[in-house]
């Protein structure tokens, strides 16, 4: 009967039951999202204590070292990756300002991250949609430089964290210019530093307001824009985009009316580069030695030093030699080898060093490690005493090029000798920290050297090709020069051809010298230069012609 009376009770809808438990309900529902967002709350802030600032990446803290000529004009670098690091305050403001336009106008009062691409991020990531972007600067130094580039949602919210802790603990310009110094601008130019190089041959404090708003664009897809310059397509789209960036930057008052007005598009240096960069490598070599050498350091811990070398070359008279020299041609199964060292005469710089035609070919060093057969280059020395280190030519059957220059120089410094060097200082992080000082000695009597000067004239000077009276006389600026050639073998039999022009202020000497096959595998014999054209006609109308380069400019 019971259970009679409870099955004839009316059942009460769920729609009313819900409304009489509405109140209860709610309360619930509430408590439970307070203790969802009090548990969620609870793991940021213990994941955001737990989280720590990784170290950067070695490869982005990784520099290289630059060489540069006399003028800092850029000769090449080494290391593996193409990074200087240089301090914000070498940065112009405009040039950081640009890169906030382009990249995180927010960038000097946000938090480190943006919630909202964030948000984007995570959906992305839940949905399998596209990969979002829009971190800011922060962020992105924190995926660049601290973290792997891997898109995950567990490495988003790390990245989150991170940005986060490194806004609180660090001031902002120490995170601009983490990420101005590791940023990747194409061209193979990680940092600021690299890409002024690559993209306008300047160092950073030298950018202009449009060379820095170019970079800036640059930013957001470098591997594309990295053909600016050489690719129209590609020019007209970046100039679209500097167009942006100066129109933001004159927006937010980091430029005047006045700078945007006057702004105009920036050339580039083509690229890929020229084939005169790969022949750069021999003074490269030589200078990258003598620059470990004297900080005590090997070469593989200079390369990723950060160092910038200065170098003793003259770049643009290096690429004129490399021009003069290239018609010199080869024989029927021989190789003619041509070297030239340019030395100042009492000082022992290097302001020209030719080691060969192409190094990606050749890596010697014919200038320096070439053993020349000297013939009658020596005789003019014979007759006198000679101080080291120039005793030691008297029994050198085969001098190197860069040896009897500098003893030619010797010569014209009126018997001062002095050590050859091709790096005059070498500086990192705004320091000195090398410098060089001329290594000199006397080595002839200053009666012998005006005697082996006149012997060089006297003896040798008829052989030569006729040398125009203009170029024979003295001017305000330079004395006579002394002109002279020598070399091995005679007649139309020449192994060897050396040809010299002197003053006070410079020794120019060129090597003509010919290999072909050994008969073993990958080895070489001498051989005879070939007779057509004359190899002492090539060689003095080839020197006659970097010399005009050297001393007044002209071809």
């Amino acid at each position: 009967m019971k259970r009679a009376a409870r099955s004839a009770r009316p059942r009460i809808p769920l729609r009313l039951r819900l409304r009489r438990n509405r109140g209860r309900l709610l309360r619930r529902l509430v408590i439970a999202f307070l203790l969802l967002v009090v548990a969620l709350c609870t793991a940021a802030v213990v994941a955001y204590r737990l989280t720590g600032i990784p170290d950067p990446h070695p490869e982005t803290v990784t520099q290289s070292t630059v060489f540069v000529d006399d003028k800092g004009s850029y000769l090449g670098r080494r290391g593996p990756v193409d990074r200087q690091e240089v301090p914000l305050s070498q940065v112009p403001r405009y040039v950081q300002d640009a890169v906030i336009a382009a990249e995180n106008r927010t960038f000097r009062t946000d938090d480190g991250v943006s919630p909202r691409a964030l948000a984007r991020a995570v959906l992305a990531s839940l949905t399998g949609g596209e990969r979002q972007g829009g971190s800011t600067i922060t962020q992105q130094y924190v995926k660049n430089a601290l973290l792997s580039p891997e898109q995950s949602l567990s490495r988003k919210a790390r990245e989150a964290l991170i940005a986060i802790k490194l806004d609180r603990t660090r001031s902002k310009d120490e995170i601009l210019a983490g990420y101005i110094n590791t940023v990747y601008f194409g061209r193979g130019s990680a940092g600021i530093e690299a890409a002024a190089r690559n993209y306008f041959g300047v160092d950073t404090r030298e950018l202009t307001v449009s060379q820095g708003a170019a970079l800036a664009g640059i930013v957001n897809i470098p591997s594309y824009y990295e053909k600016a310059g050489s690719d129209p397509k590609v020019t007209a789209t970046l100039r679209a985009r500097w167009e942006w960036v100066l129109d933001a930057m004159a927006a937010s008052g980091s430029i005047t009316a006045k700078q945007r007005a006057e702004a105009a598009f920036p050339a580039f240096r083509f690229y890929p580069p020229g084939a005169t960069e790969g022949q750069r490598q021999y003074m490269i070599d030589v200078a990258a030695q003598e620059a470990a050498d004297q900080l005590g350091i090997t070469e593989d811990q200079l390369a990723r030093g950060g160092y910038t070398v200065h170098t003793t070359f003259d770049l643009a008279l290096q690429d004129a030699t490399t021009e003069a020299v290239k018609d010199i041609k080869s024989g029927k199964g021989v190789t003619v080898h041509t070297a030239v060292v340019g030395i100042v005469p009492g000082n022992g710089a290097v302001r020209l060093l030719y080691g060969g035609s192409d190094y990606a070919r050749q890596p010697f060093n014919d200038a320096v490690g070439g053993a020349v057969e000297a013939g009658t280059a020596l005789d003019p020395f014979a007759k006198f005493p000679l101080g080291a280190p120039l005793t030691a030519l008297q029994k050198t059957a085969a001098p190197t090029p860069l040896t009897l220059a500098s003893a030619y120089a010797t010569v014209a410094a009126d018997g001062v000798y002095a050590a050859p060097y091709t790096v005059t200082k070498i500086t990192r992080d705004g320091r000195q920290v090398y410098t060089a000082h001329p290594d000199t000695r006397r080595a002839l009597d200053e009666k012998s050297a005006f005697l082996v000067s006149a012997q060089m004239s006297k003896s040798y000077g008829d052989a030569l090709p006729a040398v125009p009276t203009a170029q024979r006389v003295p001017t305000p600026q330079r004395a006579p020069e002394t002109v002279f050639t020598a070399g091995a073998g005679g007649g139309i039999t020449r192994r060897t051809v050396w040809s010299t022009r002197l003053d006070p202020q410079l020794a120019l000497t060129t090597a003509l010298f010919a290999d072909r096959p050994g008969k073993k595998k990958n080895t070489t014999a001498p051989a005879q230069l070939p007779n057509d054209p004359s190899p002492v006609q090539s060689a003095t109308e080839t020197t006659a012609q970097i010399w005009r380069l050297a001393t007044t400019g002209t071809g």
